[in-house]
């Protein structure tokens, strides 16, 4: 999921020359006409509290966010690092997204044990699953150290001489800031560099599975229904916080008591209508709202075709292979879903920029600041070359661009024997470090020994080999020749550019296809038998080629191109000086409000705010696995047996609002204007692909299932309603 833009204007006087410019342009300049586009960083809060009052808000920004009391922002946590999640008891239970908890409920499932399929429910905290390496992670407090930042920062700085600088500063602020706590912290840029907050967090290492519902629940509708509204899945699951008995976070252990919070959030089930007030506070991963029109180019030309390629042809080799037996499907299940979430996402993208012709927009955009700048000669030396500086940087990046994209895909796609040699990267680097000292690299080696235990219970010889041969075949096929990575050599003279033979003889031989062969070289690792495996020799070769060439070769045009970036984006603030600016989503807390809200996506279709038990019933489909509906969720709809969970007789099982979210944001809570939770986000819609780097208020909603919905999953579909108990529930 995704999504996000620029700017605001709310004075009326400066809207006025604006009423020439082309409609996108006009909204992301002309203010927030319904409160849906903005990231807002919580400790600011008080410049929009009364905008969110208006829209139907009942608390104060302190209620929201406060380092002094307990706040909305202690019952929210970073789950994983990669998903949000937040706290619904004061015992620590946590909800955050069926697809955010997915690999956990994989790494429980076997076949004979099959939670994906038939969903898990701890009857008791016994029950409950720990899982090593899962962490929560909550926000203490926000400061704002720009001007201990910047005052040490100057403009005859070189790129790297700033960076580390900005580092070594970074580094001392946050270790002043947790020195003598068990907390850790993180100086973390906004507007490009142009702002620095420091984020001080608490994270806890015991987090263990409590329930979840079965897949054809949880992903009801498959990739078919992903991205899409409407929308009709249970996607929840459930965990629980553990700490120390002294209440700190601790490794897990049987001893550990369920973690009490600060604050957790009431659910309520009074239900929504169009119009309602809701907020999400979440962990929004990356947007680039301030992106060029030549950094979208580069995307629709270049990018995304190449993303959309190279992942369709994985996708395709994992389907065939998962559709033979249910071994294959349960080790591939989690990384086929995270292959194809972006793959359909890129294309989606694609589309999106086409229909708000988004190019032509920005380039509007770009001449009015281009003319705001050459009005007087101070501006014009500070801004006026900024964006030329931008395109040139592009124009030289896009012959290094594409093969770093096949890299990223090679690497984190493709996975297998490819991402082997990066899971071994701190160990063979020790190794080189300390002449083979097999005690000194001894943490290196526990680590990749964890690491490698985990890859290998996913794992399929067979389908990895396939992939790994159509995926290096096509990078050959792709690049030009002074981008070939160096294992192109042997495969040219040794294998006459024949692949599948290549892959024979690695996949034969090198021991990075086999757990057992892996466990034997831990027993002795040896830099020179990580130097002569093939497989290994593989992926190094890929890792040299960005290193060596595409790196050095780049660097430059980078750093000119992040220099003029953070100038053109304090520039528009400065063109703008009376608007309430947010900083692109960077992993930190946020808050997104707005409202409960249908849309039109096309001629003569209409898409109402929220979706039922109907039309669940009506996408079933037997013989699909996407659209399985449960014996037992047929039986209660039949019976109509919804508890107090119903909404008119029915039971609602999704809506949508114009809340502005992105990846990172999946699990966050939606929250009234109470306090209180009223759903859960999930996905964004097919229309607003585009959120990420443009904004398109009309066509962009955030996808959420119902509370109500969760609550009936878990009280009357899996007999759990000793959970639904241990919340306060609102009605």
């Amino acid at each position: 999921m995704n999504i996000k833009n620029v700017l605001k204007l709310l004075l009326l006087p400066l809207l006025l020359p604006l009423f020439s410019l082309p409609p996108a342009i006009y909204h992301a300049y002309a203010g927030r006409a319904g409160a849906d586009e903005g990231m807002w960083l919580p400790l600011l809060l008080q410049n929009n509290q009364e905008e969110m009052q208006k829209l139907g808000l009942k608390l104060t920004s302190e209620q929201i966010y406060s380092i002094n009391n307990s706040s909305l922002k202690d019952a929210i946590v970073s789950f994983g690092g990669f998903c949000t999640a937040s706290i619904i008891s004061k015992d620590g239970l946590v909800l955050t997204n069926h697809h955010c908890g997915y690999e956990v409920i994989q790494n429980h499932s076997s076949v004979e044990n099959d939670y994906l399929t038939d969903g898990f429910w701890a009857t008791s905290r016994a029950e409950e699953k720990p899982n090593p390496g899962l962490t929560v992670t909550f926000l203490v407090r926000i400061e704002d150290v720009t001007e201990k930042i910047l005052s040490e920062l100057n403009d005859d700085m070189d790129p790297a001489e700033r960076d580390e600088k900005i580092y070594m500063l970074s580094n001392s602020i946050a270790a002043e800031a947790t020195e003598g706590t068990h907390y850790h912290a993180r100086v973390s840029e906004m507007f490009a560099g142009n702002e620095y907050y420091l984020f001080v967090k608490e994270t806890f290492r015991d987090v263990r599975l409590v329930g979840a519902p079965p897949e054809s629940i949880g992903k009801f509708g498959g990739d078919t229904d992903n991205w899409m509204w409407p929308r009709h899945t249970g996607d929840f699951s459930l965990f629980r916080v553990y700490t120390g008995p002294d209440g700190k976070p601790a490794e897990y252990s049987e001893k550990n008591i369920p973690l009490k919070p600060q604050h957790y959030l009431p659910v309520s089930i009074k239900g929504i209508d169009p119009g309602s007030f809701a907020m999400i506070l979440g962990f929004p991963g990356s947007t680039q709202r301030y992106k060029t029109s030549y950094g979208i180019r580069l995307l629709m030309e270049q990018s995304n075709p190449t993303r959309i390629k190279i992942r369709g042809e994985i996708l395709k080799i994992m389907r065939n292979d998962m559709d033979e037996s249910d071994e294959i499907r349960l080790k591939y299940s989690s990384q086929f879903a995270r292959v194809s979430n972006y793959h359909k996402y890129f294309i989606g993208q694609d589309k999106g920029f086409i229909r708000m012709n988004t190019v032509s927009v920005k380039e509007s955009e770009e001449n009015n600041f281009q003319k705001w700048a050459d009005e007087n000669q101070e501006r014009k030396a500070k801004y006026g070359q900024v964006l030329s500086d931008i395109k040139n940087s592009y124009d030289n990046l896009k012959g290094y661009n594409m093969a770093r994209d096949y890299l990223n895909e090679l690497l984190f796609s493709a996975a297998g024997v490819l991402k082997m040699p990066y899971l071994f990267s701190d160990l063979y680097k020790a190794l080189i470090k300390n002449k083979g000292d097999l005690q000194a690299v001894k943490p290196n080696l526990t680590r990749a020994k964890a690491q490698t235990e985990k890859h290998f219970k996913d794992y399929h010889l067979p389908t990895d080999k396939k992939i790994f041969t159509k995926v290096l075949r096509m990078y050959y096929e792709d690049m030009p020749p002074a981008l070939n990575l160096g294992i192109f050599n042997l495969i040219e003279k040794k294998y006459k550019n024949d692949f599948s033979r290549f892959a024979d003889v690695v996949f034969s031989k090198s021991m990075l296809t086999s757990a057992e062969k892996v466990n034997n070289f831990f027993e002795k690792p040896s830099l020179k038998l990580l130097n002569k495996d093939l497989g290994f020799q593989t992926m190094q070769s890929i890792l040299l080629s960005y290193r060596n060439v595409i790196l050095p070769n780049s660097q430059k045009d980078r750093d000119k191109l992040r220099e003029a970036q953070r100038q053109y984006i304090a520039g528009l603030r400065e063109m703008y000086a009376d608007k309430n600016f947010y900083p692109d989503a960077n992993f930190t807390m946020r808050l997104t409000y707005g409202k409960v809200i249908k849309y039109d996506p096309k001629d003569a279709v209409h898409y109402d705010y929220a979706t039922t038990i109907e039309g669940i019933i009506e996408k079933r489909d037997p013989y699909d696995p996407e659209f399985f509906v449960p014996d037992k969720l047929l039986e209660l709809y039949n019976e109509k047996d919804y508890g107090n969970y119903a909404n008119n007789g029915t039971l609602n099982i999704c809506f949508i609002t114009d809340n502005d979210i992105t990846g990172g944001n999946s699990g966050s809570p939606v929250i009234n204007g109470d306090g209180e939770l009223i759903g859960i986000a999930f996905d964004n819609n097919w229309e607003g692909m585009t959120g990420d780097l443009a904004y398109d208020p009309n066509m962009k909603r955030c996808i959420n299932v119902d509370i109500r919905y969760v609550l009936f999953l878990i009280d009357k579909f899996a007999g759990a309603g000793y959970l639904v108990e241990e919340m306060t529930v609102v009605e």
